[in-house]
């Protein structure tokens, strides 16, 4: 799908100039590390219920990820291989939390979409992804490529920022601590679910 998308040179300026600032600006460093404490939240989930990290900490670890929206085909590729994971990852006593700045019936319409078997998050104005430091201000040219492809992104998010996390997930024990985190700020670019489910079986305190 990347190799498709990068013999559009509109498309592909634009995807370059992402990463390209990105890299730049040593963005990594900003974003929480192994080791340390996930901050807590509270956010609404698709289905109207206000939700916390710790709830579900307290049953055993989460596989938290941040996903730019229902219009990301590179988000969707992964979020149909993660539920196709799910039976794995709960085999190993862990949640799977999939946090988004969409608003509206967009989180509804994910969750449905792969039939409940993970929970959907409405990031709310990025308040996590600011606070794990994986939300950037999205770059002209690959804004004006959204606005002329009909995503509007400040409606579709419920406010006129202009910014979207990176590819992002995190693998937190029980105790709020990251123990893993596959992040890049190549928005084509995530993790195989083998080997978050190989990170959950590695040595750590999960339970």
């Amino acid at each position: 799908m990347r190799a498709s998308r990068r013999q559009n040179a509109g498309w592909d300026a634009a995807y370059l100039q992402i990463i390209g600032r990105l890299e730049r600006e040593s963005f990594h460093e900003g974003i929480v590390r192994e080791g340390e404490i996930f901050p807590d939240f509270m956010l609404p989930s698709a289905s109207g219920r206000l939700v916390t990290l710790s709830e579900h900490l307290s049953k055993g670890p989460v596989v938290l990820g941040f996903f730019r929206g229902t219009w990301c085909p590179f988000c969707k590729l992964m979020l149909e291989a993660l539920a196709q994971a799910m039976p794995r990852i709960e085999a190993k006593g862990a949640t799977l939390l999939a946090l988004t700045p969409e608003t509206g019936a967009q989180p509804a319409a994910l969750q449905a979409r792969h039939e409940n078997r993970f929970e959907v998050l409405c990031d709310v104005d990025f308040g996590v992804g600011l606070q794990a430091g994986v939300v950037y201000k999205i770059p002209p040219l690959y804004r004006a490529n959204l606005i002329a492809s009909n995503l509007d992104l400040a409606i579709r998010q419920g406010n006129a920022a202009w910014c979207l996390p990176v590819p992002a997930i995190f693998l937190i024990r029980p105790d709020g601590m990251v123990a893993r985190r596959f992040v890049d700020v190549d928005f084509t670019k995530w993790p195989e679910p083998d080997e978050i489910i190989g990170a959950l079986e590695g040595p750590g305190r999960w339970s």
